[in-house]
């Protein structure tokens, strides 16, 4: 999602509520089963998370299709409407084609207001119209310069069963009309990271089997006087999207904590990463990881809080009494004339809402697309699978249960944003019960995978229509699973803490009570206190202020 302002404001204090989004890229190979992993945290305070659905449909010869703005719903246009489109579950459609973003936003003088095209309407239509990786690819290029593209500079993950890219997008400049983009296949065997912050460098040194690019790009920016050199040496980031400090420390070390988690080495990047020395050597467009990915990895990445790194949230000031690792917002901040900041991890609190596509080119289309869903914060929240053969999707994710500012316990975002709102504040205190029930959640729909899927193939084998039906169901109670613990965990949570004290649990159930006393007049408490990390804060800050004589 898109970023408040440019990078080409470089102050530190231009940084504020932006830096919106991270993406993993999995290839088939890195992946411990064979899949194609592609995740996005569509971080944006503000915006109520949903999930997207187009039915397939078929389109008489002449008819439009109206282009609204995916952030703000503003009409752009119509365009011609392709004769066929196909179903659209999330980010991802019937064929298994994913896409998603980040935005890195880039010089504002390549941006051309007059387009049609905005990056989010991109996603949408395009996925309604490809079968391949590769065709989304000619898809997305076709209809920017036919109709043109009014946003940002963005990276997009662009993948399917067999192959994944990452493609990064800018503008050609007022009256333009069109875009400049390069995509990178991320070879079978790699993990790929994204996050806010141009990736792709010196692309022309690639084999060229593996790059797809605008051919006029080069011209076009020799032509814009922002590069003079040898085409061999022409460099997308940083003709386009120079970084900065913000770019480094807010973007690129999201990048190196995930390559962090998956594979040794990554310290040699770790200045440039946190914008301590711009002139070392940038990260890797890709890795090979140190071992196969699987989902609970992914998972993990699109969780992290730079944890067991120099840039750990939880262990200075600002972590307060529970030592949250959330920070509040804007990012940067004043104080006695000096400028400060906080930093930005992946997982994050504006998160409206999470998912990990998984794609497989060993089962049929309908079985081997699923779409991994959270409506919240990927760290305090669990994903249900969603199959992109579903011709409904659960309505808690939709619309139909409230919207940015009607609250509803029907509604997946306002529940989920309940309980992790209540964590945040006192989060060494209550998130060890949040992620035991996180967990649970997220290991129960991954034992159920193998059995449900095995129930489809046989309803696929005797007709096709029966496994999207019977896959369909099993999203929808999915997600209604998922509501209903969520409410109880909620419920248990605001009981359990309330009032700062700790009631004590039943190992039968509920909360033990006193002795003396019944469930309704006075429950077992016990004061759990400080931790001891905060308890020698308030010593080294306080003194002698609070010692008992």
């Amino acid at each position: 999602m898109k970023k408040t302002i440019l990078f080409v404001i470089a102050a530190v204090v231009g940084m504020q509520i932006g830096m919106a989004c991270t993406n993993i890229i999995v290839g088939k190979k890195a992946s411990k089963d064979g899949s194609v992993f592609v995740s996005y945290n569509a971080d944006s305070y503000g915006a109520y998370g949903v999930m997207q659905h187009f039915p397939a449909g078929t389109h008489p010869k002449g008819a439009k299709r109206k282009v609204f703005d995916w952030e703000s719903n503003k009409l752009w246009g119509e365009i011609d409407e392709a004769p066929v489109t196909y179903n659209v579950v999330g980010n991802m459609n019937e064929h298994q084609v994913v896409i998603t973003e980040t935005t890195f936003g880039g010089r504002e003088e390549m941006v051309d207001s007059t387009g049609i095209i905005d990056y989010g309407s991109l996603i949408y239509i395009t996925l309604q119209r490809a079968k391949t990786a590769r065709e989304a690819i000619k898809i997305m290029d076709e209809l920017t310069q036919k109709y043109g593209y009014n946003s940002e500079g963005e990276t997009f993950s662009v993948a399917d069963p067999n192959e994944a890219f990452i493609l990064e997008m800018v503008g050609r400049g007022p009256g333009g009309h069109g875009a400049l983009w390069v995509a990178v296949r991320v070879p079978d065997d790699a993990v790929c990271v994204h996050a806010n912050q141009s990736r792709i460098h010196k692309f022309m040194q690639l084999p060229k089997d593996q790059v797809l690019y605008s051919k006029d790009i080069i011209a076009v920016a020799r032509k814009m006087k922002l590069f003079d050199g040898k085409d061999i040496d022409f460099d997308f980031a940083n003709t386009f999207c120079p970084i900065d400090f913000g770019g480094a420390r807010y973007c690129e070390a999201r990048v190196w904590a995930i390559y962090n988690m998956y594979a040794k080495g990554m310290d040699k990047y770790f200045d440039y990463s946190a914008g301590i020395d711009l002139t070392g050597e940038p990260l890797p467009l890709y890795i090979k990881p140190d071992r196969k990915i699987g989902m609970e990895d992914v998972m993990a990445g699109m969780r992290d809080h730079f944890d067991g790194t120099v840039l750990e949230m939880t262990n200075d000031p600002g972590a307060g009494a529970w030592l949250t690792p959330y920070r509040p917002r804007p990012l940067s901040w004043e104080y006695d004339g000096k400028k400060y900041f906080n930093e930005r991890p992946v997982g994050t609190q504006q998160t409206s809402f999470a998912m990990i596509a998984q794609v497989r080119s060993s089962l049929p289309n309908p079985i081997g697309g699923i779409l991994w869903f959270s409506n919240d914060d990927a760290h305090t929240t669990p994903y249900t699978p969603v199959y992109c053969c579903a011709t409904e999707v659960p309505a808690c994710y939709t619309l139909k249960t409230g919207n940015a500012v009607k609250f509803s316990f029907k509604s997946a975002f306002w529940l989920q944003n309940w309980v992790s709102n209540m964590v945040y504040p006192r989060y060494s205190q209550m998130f060890p019960d949040l992620k035991k029930v996180r967990d649970e959640l997220d290991s129960t729909f991954a034992a159920s995978q193998k059995a449900v899927e095995g129930s489809a193939m046989i309803l696929y084998k005797e007709d096709p229509a029966k496994a999207v039906s019977f896959l369909t169901l099993y999203s929808k109670e999915s997600a209604q699973k998922m509501m209903d613990r969520w409410m109880e965990l909620g419920q248990y949570l605001i009981v359990k803490y309330n009032d700062m004290a700790e009631h004590v649990d039943n190992p039968a159930g509920g909360f033990q009570v006193s002795s003396h006393g019944t469930d309704t007049i006075m429950a077992k408490l016990r004061a759990s206190g400080y931790d001891d990390a905060v308890k020698k804060k308030i010593i080294d800050q306080t003194g002698d202020r609070f010692l008992l004589k």
